[in-house]
C-alpha cells in the first residue's frame, strides 16, 4: 500500500471523526404514547404551563402537580376525532409563536397573572384567524377540569366521595368547615 493513499485515508477519518459529533441527524424526540398527536417534550411542557393557568396550585395542589396535562393528551390522542386532533395540534403547535408575537414574551416565561390576562383575552376574541387557538384552549379547559374533578387528590382531599351511600340523616346543621361530597 502506498504511504500517500494511507496518510489521505487517515486524514479523511480522522477529520469525519472530528465532525461526526458536531452533527445531529437525530429527529425530534417524539412522545411514544401520544402517537396521534406527534407531540414532544416542548409541547407537553406548554401544555403544563396551560393548565396551570387554568387551575393555579394554592391552597390546594394544582393541575400542573397532578400532571393533569398528560391526562389531557391521553384523552385528546385516544377520544377525539381525527379533524378534532388536528385542530387540537395545529392549536398547541402555533401558540406559543402567536403569544410571543402578539404579547411579547414565550407563554412559558409569563407569571400567572399575564398568562391568564393572555388566555382571557384569546379565548373572548371574536377573530377567526385565531379559531384554532381558541379551540385549543377550550378543549384543553374542558379536559383539565374533568381530569382534576376526577383526580384521586380531588376526590380524597377537596371534596371526599363516599363510594357507598348511608347514614341518611333527614335534618343536619350546616358546617361552613366542613367538606362535602359534591357527587350526591
Amino acid at each position: 500500500m502506498d504511504r500517500r493513499i494511507a496518510l489521505k485515508q487517515l486524514a479523511w477519518v480522522t477529520g469525519g471523526i472530528f465532525l461526526l459529533p458536531s452533527c445531529d441527524f437525530s429527529s425530534e424526540n417524539i412522545l411514544a404514547a401520544y402517537d396521534k398527536l406527534q407531540v414532544n417534550e416542548d409541547h407537553r411542557n406548554l401544555l403544563g404551563k396551560v393548565v396551570e393557568t387554568i387551575l393555579p396550585g394554592g391552597e390546594v395542589v394544582g393541575a400542573r402537580e397532578l400532571n393533569i396535562q398528560d391526562f389531557l393528551l391521553v384523552i385528546a390522542n385516544d377520544c377525539l376525532d381525527e379533524e378534532s386532533q388536528q385542530r387540537f395540534i395545529k392549536g398547541l403547535k402555533g401558540f406559543d409563536a402567536y403569544v410571543k408575537e402578539r404579547f411579547g414574551s414565550r407563554f412559558e416565561t409569563m407569571d400567572q397573572a399575564n398568562s391568564e390576562k393572555v388566555f382571557t383575552e384569546i379565548v373572548n376574541a371574536e377573530d377567526d384567524d385565531i379559531a384554532d387557538f381558541k379551540y385549543f384552549l377550550d378543549t384543553s379547559k374542558r379536559f383539565a377540569l374533568q381530569g382534576y374533578l376526577s383526580s384521586e387528590y380531588f376526590m380524597t382531599e377537596v371534596m371526599p366521595y363516599k363510594m357507598i351511600a348511608g347514614g341518611f340523616q333527614g335534618e343536619k346543621r350546616i358546617d361552613p368547615s366542613e367538606k362535602i361530597n359534591i357527587n350526591g
